[in-house]
């Protein structure tokens, strides 16, 4: 191979990796009447096109070269590059220097790639996209808030910080969630305790004796034995011989309890924002600062439910905080002359996933505390039999259970006459109802509509606020 051969054969390859960088050039024809052009010359940003003057021009200048480019090909055909966004005038001059005409170059972004972007990234999803400027105007109606982001983040590429947002979301985009706190305690103790005294007299004096572990006090010894019967489940026995006194307390006692509580709270709240319900009230609470001075500050207690629902296309992506808080005399201090109650709060934070009307158990707690204690008087109650009078037991367990469930639904709104109050149900009396009758509420109010039936009827069933 001669050196003239790789010569021409390195041009070659030269000349093949220049033409790939060169940017698609198309032709169209500029038609150029009266002095005048029928349309702006569009050309998209980093893009060329090849236009064709129906009158033989010699000369041409761009007035923005920073916008776009030209370079002539013949005396008729004219090579034009979009370099930036934006508008220029381009000017054709004829062999004796008159002017032919001015052509508006309108350089814009281009979007043919940015459509079959969106096509392969949200198919399905009607999105059009057209230029503007120097930045992007997308439009159309998406299926859901995702796809409307997704193509927002897309678009920022092409123009960043450029891009206009027309499209709406198609759909339903209300949810309605309900919260159930569902909470049970039960709590059983037992206690057995014995006391006794006794006490004897004679010429040479007295002696008196006692012991035990339950609720016995003391005793005297000329009056004798003294105990304590102001506890619960406690009897006393006593009796006497002569100058011999007896007497023993028995404290017996079995406690149950049992709570419950519920609480289902609703809010509705559109797709994306955020939302907050509060049933309940504020607790004062004092604050001392450095100076000594006391201010008072108030804390919110009872049912708080704060929620941010995002619908993705079929799916309902819920972030949730639920509190169920009551005061609580029992964890309560004093300070400053100041007596202040502590609260006993069910609460809980999460994000999840559903579809319509599903439902989700977020939070449950199982909980069984169990304590005992054994008490006695050193050897004595360690006598068989008669140590039991010297001994006492006692335990106590206590058991709860929390559950909580939340339930999503995409809601529409609807007309008012289809929804019932608790105030729809009664009306307040009149005078001779209420003062010859004795009649506090009248509740057969007529009322029309699709809460009517509902609100017709009594108390003795069940009754609230329903909702279709």
């Amino acid at each position: 191979m001669t050196i003239k051969t790789l010569v021409q054969a390195g041009l070659l390859g030269l000349a093949i990796a220049s033409t790939a960088y060169v940017p698609q050039a198309s032709a169209e024809t500029l038609r150029v009447s009266g002095g005048t052009v029928q349309r702006a010359l569009k050309v998209p940003m980093n893009r060329a096109v090849v236009v064709e003057s129906d009158v033989a021009f010699a000369e041409l200048s761009i007035a923005n070269p920073g916008i776009a480019d030209i370079s002539t090909l013949s005396e008729r055909s004219i090579y034009v590059l979009g370099k930036a966004p934006g508008r220029t005038t381009l000017t054709l001059l004829a062999p004796d220097g008159s002017l032919i005409t001015n052509v508006e170059v309108q350089v814009t972004a281009d979007v043919g790639e940015l459509k079959e972007r969106l096509r392969e990234v949200l198919p399905g999803e009607a999105i059009e996209v057209r230029p503007a400027n120097d930045g992007i105007v997308l439009s159309g109606t998406v299926s859901s808030a995702m796809a409307l982001d997704r193509a927002l983040d897309l678009a920022n590429r092409y123009a960043p910080e450029r891009v206009s947002n027309l499209m709406m979301v198609g759909g339903t985009q209300q949810v309605m969630m309900k919260v159930r706190f569902a909470e049970m305690s039960r709590s059983v103790r037992k206690s057995l305790g014995f006391s006794a005294g006794v006490q004897g007299t004679g010429d040479n004096g007295s002696i008196g004796f006692q012991g035990g572990t339950g609720g016995y006090i003391g005793s005297s010894v000329s009056n004798g034995p003294t105990l304590d019967t102001d506890s619960q489940g406690a009897f006393q026995i006593g009796f006497g011989y002569g100058d011999v006194e007896f007497a023993m307390l028995i404290e017996a006692l079995e406690s149950k309890g049992f709570v419950r509580t519920l609480a289902e709270p609703n809010l509705t709240s559109l797709s994306g924002q955020a939302a907050s319900f509060l049933a309940g009230g504020e607790y004062p609470v004092p604050v001392r600062d450095d100076d000594g001075n006391v201010s008072v500050t108030f804390k919110p207690f009872g049912i708080v439910l704060n929620m941010t629902p995002r619908v993705i296309g079929e799916n309902i992506n819920l972030n949730l905080k639920a509190e169920v808080s009551q005061l609580d005399t029992s964890i309560g201090i004093t300070d400053a002359g100041f007596s202040i109650s502590g609260f006993s709060t069910r609460s809980t934070e999460s994000t999840v996933e559903m579809r319509d009307g599903e439902s989700f158990a977020i939070a449950g707690l199982l909980q069984d505390d169990f304590t005992d204690l054994s008490s006695q008087v050193p050897w004595l109650g360690d006598v068989p039999v008669l140590g039991a009078l010297f001994r006492s037991a006692d335990y106590q367990r206590e058991q709860s259970e929390l559950v909580i469930i939340v339930s999503a639904h995409l809601v529409t709104p609807t007309r008012g006459d289809a929804l019932a109050l608790p105030t729809d149900r009664v009306r307040p009396p009149s005078e001779n109802q209420l003062f010859m009758r004795g009649i506090t509420a009248v509740t057969d109010r007529p009322i029309s509509g699709g809460a009517g039936e509902v609100a017709r009827q009594d108390f003795t069933g069940s009754y609230g606020y329903v909702m279709e």
